[in-house]
């Protein structure tokens, strides 16, 4: 499906592949410095499958991530300063501070949370998709899940069942090679096309340039308006690549300094703006103006979750289902 740009869309695609990247940046520099601790996963490399899946969603469909959620969530146009505050385990944050890097929520975006248990978002996504299927809304949920997910019982379990009741799920599978530090020729026995696992359970599936933006909106808008449609559940695998570590604390040895050029030759945001550049839909001034306006909301972001107050003892004991 051709993509037509117009220059406020190409603008705002630019916009938001470079507030993650930047987001991304200022998340590893704060974490240096001890305002954020724990596990850090940053998705620099990735933008262009969070911006180029999200952007196609409706206000009101449903996401549900992994561990590696801050990209999806500013696609989402989660409030920065909410997310920042979440990392820095201030009170402030979209989880009040209890959730952290890899928890982050917030249900007036249709965002359901991010998961620290490989896998472990699978089955919130159906029962999601379930309960979309029991209303008849019209709505979608859009799964992210990683390469290292694969091979975890969840997956196989979520596909059959979405499968067979025809869910109104989509699964954006995010294949940047390693699990953790594996690469995935050492764990799956289909390497490179794990979307070939969706055809045991008569998923339609289909590979894309996870470095491409426009390729994976116009193979990620295919795939809503098919599963809209109430033909059930669809599976795009997004081949990316993360330009840093698993989290921050991966001292990177399992791969080699050319591997690593190789794939920056192919950064979703250079690519983008080479193109539009080369097709005169927006010009240097614009992006200008938009690198500028992301510096400030980053910056505001800083400053808000420094100086939002920590959570109160007594809030860890708030929304325990017990």
């Amino acid at each position: 499906m051709p993509i037509s740009l117009d220059k406020q869309n190409a603008l705002d695609i630019y916009e938001s592949l470079t507030l993650i990247r930047h987001f991304e940046e200022e998340c590893s520099t704060q974490y240096m410095q001890g305002f954020i601790r724990g596990f850090l996963h940053l998705y620099i490399g990735e933008e262009a499958v969070a911006v180029g899946t999200i952007s196609e969603l409706d206000e009101d469909d449903y996401i549900v991530s992994h561990y590696r959620d801050h990209g999806h969530a500013l696609a989402r146009k989660m409030d920065p300063k909410a997310i920042m505050a979440e990392l820095m385990g201030k009170s402030t944050g979209v989880s009040g501070g209890r959730g952290g890097s890899m928890h982050l929520f917030d249900v007036s975006k249709g965002f359901m949370g991010g998961y620290a248990i490989v896998g472990g978002q699978l089955p919130i996504a159906v029962g999601i998709g379930t309960a979309i299927d029991y209303q008849n809304n019209g709505k979608v949920v859009m799964c992210f899940l990683g390469d290292g997910a694969v091979n975890e019982g969840y997956f196989h379990e979520s596909l059959n069942l979405a499968s067979l009741w025809k869910l109104p799920v989509i699964f954006i599978l995010e294949n940047n090679l390693y699990g953790m530090g594996s690469h995935i020729d050492k764990t799956h026995a289909t390497g490179h096309n794990l979307y070939l696992s969706a055809d045991e359970y008569g998923i339609p599936a289909v590979q894309v340039d996870g470095m491409d933006v426009l390729k994976v909106i116009s193979t990620t808008r295919s795939a809503i308006e098919r599963t809209r449609s109430g033909a059930g559940p669809t599976l795009i695998e997004a081949n990316t690549y993360r330009f840093v570590g698993h989290s921050m604390a991966d001292p990177q040895t399992y791969r080699n300094v050319k591997e690593l050029g190789d794939w920056k030759t192919r950064d979703p945001i250079s690519r983008f703006v080479n193109y539009s550049l080369s097709q005169n839909i927006f010009g240097p001034d614009d992006i200008a103006v938009v690198d500028e306006r992301v510096k400030e909301i980053i910056k505001d972001a800083v400053e808000f979750a420094k100086q939002s107050q920590e959570p109160e003892i007594e809030s860890m004991y708030r929304d325990v289902y017990e």
